[in-house]
C-alpha cells in the first residue's frame, strides 16, 4: 500500500468522527463536507511519518479549518440563524443519514453554540463532546491549556444557562407534537397552550430573501397567536419526521418541502420551536433516487 492510499485509508476511518466535530462546529452539514474536504486535501499534502495518533492529528485540523471559517462567517441575516437541519423521514431508511442522526445534537443546542465566540465554541465543543485534553487544544486556538480550559468553561456556562434539559424519550416528544400538530390544524387556540411552554421560544430562519424577518417571539400566548396565523398554510402539509434525532415535522409536497420544524421538550411541553425554509438549508430533503 503506497503512503496516499494509506492516508485515505485512514482518512475513512475517521470520518464519521471527523464530521461530527464538524457538523457541530459550524450547524451545517454542506460546511462540514467542505471542512472535511479541505482537511482531506491538507493530509494529502502532509509528511505523516511522524504522525503517531492520526485521529488526534486530523481533529485538530478539522478543528483549525472549522475555526477559520466561525472567524470568517459573514452572515447577513436579519431573523433568526438557524443550523442546518439533519432530517429523517419516519418512513425512510437511509444508513448515512441515520448514522448522522443517531450522533447529532438538537438544533436547540447548536443555536446556543452560535452564540459563542469561535474560540469558546472550539474549546468547548473538543473538550466536553470529544474530550480532547486542553493540551491539544490550546495550539489550536494559539493560547496556552489555561487559557483553553477557561474558554470551555465559558461556553459551558453559557450553554448550561440557555434552556431546560430537554426530553430524551424520542416518543414521548412524538405524543407532544402530534398534540400540538392536531391543535394547530384544528385552529385551538387553548389546545395549542396546553401544549406550549409558559416561556416557549419560536424562531424562524428564512435565510436571506425576507429583508424584514422578525426576532425570535417568547411567550406561549404570542407564539400560539403566531403559529396560529400561520397554520392554514403549514399545517395541513406537515408530516412527522425526525429533526436531528428529536420529533419534528417536515412542511411541504413530498416532492420539494418548503420547511422544517424542530421542537425542543422538556416537563412535556414545548420549550423552543424552530421553522427553517430557508432553501440554502433544506438541500437534503429532496427525494432520493
Amino acid at each position: 500500500m503506497n503512503e496516499q492510499s494509506w492516508q485515505l485509508e485512514q482518512f475513512e476511518r475517521y470520518r464519521p468522527h471527523l464530521q461530527a466535530v464538524a457538523y457541530r462546529m459550524l450547524g451545517s452539514v454542506t460546511e462540514a463536507d467542505d471542512a472535511l474536504q479541505e482537511a482531506w486535501l491538507r493530509l494529502s499534502r502532509a509528511d505523516t511519518d511522524d504522525v503517531d495518533n492520526m485521529g488526534g492529528w486530523l481533529t485538530t485540523v478539522v478543528g483549525r479549518v472549522c475555526l477559520d471559517v466561525l472567524r470568517s462567517r459573514q452572515e447577513d441575516y436579519v431573523g433568526s440563524w438557524l443550523p442546518e437541519p439533519i432530517v429523517s423521514l419516519d418512513d425512510e431508511t437511509d444508513p448515512e443519514q441515520e448514522a448522522l442522526l443517531a450522533d447529532s445534537v438538537g438544533l436547540a443546542l447548536l443555536v446556543v453554540l452560535e452564540t459563542l465566540t469561535p474560540a469558546e465554541r472550539l474549546a468547548f465543543v473538543l473538550h466536553d463532546m470529544f474530550a480532547v485534553p486542553f493540551d491539544e487544544i490550546a495550539p489550536i486556538l494559539g493560547r496556552t491549556p489555561a487559557a483553553a480550559r477557561q474558554l470551555a468553561s465559558r461556553g459551558r456556562r453559557r450553554v448550561q444557562g440557555a434552556e431546560p434539559n430537554p426530553d430524551t424519550d424520542v416518543r414521548g416528544q412524538r405524543e407532544i407534537v402530534d398534540a400540538f400538530l392536531g391543535a394547530a390544524r384544528g385552529g385551538d387556540f387553548d389546545a395549542l397552550l396546553a401544549v406550549l411552554d409558559p416561556d416557549v421560544v419560536f424562531r424562524a430562519d428564512p435565510g436571506k430573501i425576507r429583508r424584514l424577518a422578525r426576532p425570535p417571539i417568547t411567550g406561549a400566548e404570542a407564539v400560539a397567536t403566531e403559529l396560529l396565523s400561520r397554520a392554514p398554510r403549514f399545517a395541513p402539509l406537515a408530516r412527522p419526521a425526525l429533526v436531528n434525532g428529536t420529533a419534528g415535522l417536515v412542511v411541504g409536497p413530498a416532492d420539494k418541502p418548503f420547511a422544517v420544524v424542530s421542537f425542543s421538550v422538556a416537563g412535556g411541553r414545548i420549550v423552543a420551536i424552530d421553522l427553517i425554509t430557508n432553501p440554502d438549508k433544506l438541500g437534503g430533503l429532496a427525494p432520493r433516487e
